[in-house]
């Protein structure tokens, strides 16, 4: 209570938000206009205003919104007893949630818009309805942004500043073209695959003053970030975090979208994938004779039964390696690597003959799924996307179904239920479709011919006999040898763990 030209008023608190929402043709007032109706308000009514609450952030329900909370604590913690909004979707639009515990609890609330006050009980159910609208409202609002940003997504614009090297072509479509820094990216990418560091490559643009995408200084991450963004290959790229790393979007039928204009190359492909193998620390640039070499067929397929360990090689042999560092192990394994590896090719060998892929056998489905992988790996992972879109879109029906059940479209959304199936349905079919690209015959005549298999091994170099026998084995557990010097006996010591089909 206070006391005012000799009478006493009670006191009240009034809760700004401010909107860039239009009503009725006039923008949503302003924090000093929405105060000034407050006061007028209180002043009409004998209150006085104790405290003004403003937050200049959204209603939205995955908003928190700090003086929003103070208002409502004083109000229930009885240092006000009462509070006056502008109107009810300024208050929340969290639904009949955020007003029920305050009317059940008997606080006075106004909403001057909507001339509804909670000390009328015949206010209370306009008082409910009303924030329930709002809170549709909002859902409403929110599901047109999201569907309007994935149909542009789909449509190949770029929602965001155009990236490093590139301009918007144009406003309508937001699609790419090459801009004035291009060359500059072009370089990036040039001097990263020659093995460069991205530290150096930064340090160089620094000293030079050639201004970073932030318009600061170049650093080594964000050269890093660069070469590996989906974008300069042309491709819609999104991040799961913010600042994280890119990958490709994927349209609802599992597609990698493009965002470049008509007649608009990318970064040529080839150095893109020279660049990344750089950063990734595969791509050798020492002189051919400097370059290593693999030379160990069973390296990382080899463990020590003993104690579980790997294989490391050691003379002419090997070893298990945790005995070979000076690690405990009961019973290291050690194997000549000439015999052993004699014995796994016959074994490969004689496996992979016998195995048919008409009659379903699980290794040949494997060794097929390998082989398509190894020898054309882009469309493998096309495939992949493929059928995770289709998940996706089945998952996607699912939900519809759930959320009609749980009675999210009971209201003002069940008019766009029929139309949001009907998309589903429709993306499910795009993804199936996609996925019956890749259904076609998969050649394995090389591993149903012996004579054929055997020569290609022997034409074969160190590194593709390590990926043909990697087609078919996972994993070769081995034993001690029962005495130093004992013939070495294959059957009696290797346990060969064989490939089995991927899980989809």
């Amino acid at each position: 209570m206070r006391r005012r030209g000799g009478a006493v008023t009670q006191e009240i608190d009034l809760y700004l938000r401010k909107s860039m929402i239009t009503r009725q043709r006039e923008r949503a007032l302003t924090f000093r206009a929405q105060e000034e109706r407050g006061r007028r308000w209180a002043d009409e009514h004998g209150y006085t205003v104790r405290k003004v609450w403003a937050d200049n952030l959204s209603a939205y329900t995955d908003t928190v919104r700090p003086k929003f909370d103070k208002a409502i604590g004083a109000l229930l913690a009885d240092e006000v007893p009462a509070l006056w909004c502008y109107a009810a979707d300024r208050f929340s639009r969290k639904g009949a949630g955020s007003v029920i515990p305050l009317l059940d609890a008997g606080k006075r609330i106004v909403f001057d818009y909507e001339r509804l006050d909670s000390a009328d009980p015949r206010d209370r159910r306009d008082i409910i309805n009303r924030v329930e609208e709002a809170r549709e409202y909002s859902a409403l609002l929110s599901h047109r942004v999201t569907g309007t940003k994935v149909q542009q997504r789909n449509e190949g614009a770029w929602l965001g500043r155009a990236p490093y090297g590139f301009e918007i072509a144009d406003r309508e479509t937001r699609k790419l073209r090459r801009g004035e820094t291009w060359h500059t990216l072009i370089r990036i990418f040039e001097d990263t695959a020659k093995g460069k560091s991205a530290r150096t490559i930064a340090q160089e643009l620094n000293a030079e003053q050639t201004p970073s995408p932030d318009g600061k200084h170049w650093g080594g991450s964000t050269i890093h970030r660069m070469i590996q963004t989906p974008v300069y290959e042309g491709w819609q790229s999104v991040s799961l975090t913010r600042g994280g790393r890119s990958s490709p979007y994927r349209n609802p039928a599992g597609e990698r979208v493009s965002v470049l204009a008509d007649g608009v190359e990318p970064v040529p492909p080839d150095l893109v994938k020279r660049a990344r193998l750089a950063v990734a620390g595969h791509l050798p640039v020492a002189p051919d004779y400097q370059r290593g070499k693999v030379k160990h067929l069973l390296s990382g397929l080899l463990f020590c039964a003993s104690c579980g360990g790997g294989s490391a090689i050691h003379g002419r042999s090997y070893r298990c390696y945790n005995y070979t560092v000076g690690k405990p192990c009961a019973e290291p394994m050690s194997a000549m690597r000439s015999l052993i590896e004699a014995y796994v090719f016959e074994e490969w060998l004689g496996a992979v003959l016998r195995a048919d892929l008409d009659d379903g056998d699980p290794l040949m489905i494997a060794v097929a799924e390998r082989w398509v992988a190894l020898t054309k790996p882009e469309e493998t992972e096309e495939h992949r996307h493929a059928l995770a879109a289709v998940k996706a879109a089945d998952k996607a029906l699912e939900r519809l179904a759930e959320d009609r059940r749980a009675g999210v479209y009971d209201g003002a959304m069940g008019r766009f239920y029929p139309r949001l199936v009907r998309e589903a349905e429709a993306d499910l079919a795009a993804a199936e479709s996609r996925v019956a690209e890749f259904s076609g015959v998969v050649d394995l005549t090389i591993f149903d011919d012996m004579d054929m298999l055997t020569e290609a091994w022997e034409a074969a170099d160190d590194a593709t006999r390590r990926d043909l026998v990697r087609l078919a084995i996972d994993k070769i557990t081995v034993t001690r040898g029962t005495r130093r010097g004992a013939p070495f006996d294959g059957a009696a010591r290797c346990a060969i763990q064989w490939a089995t089909p991927e899980e989809e």
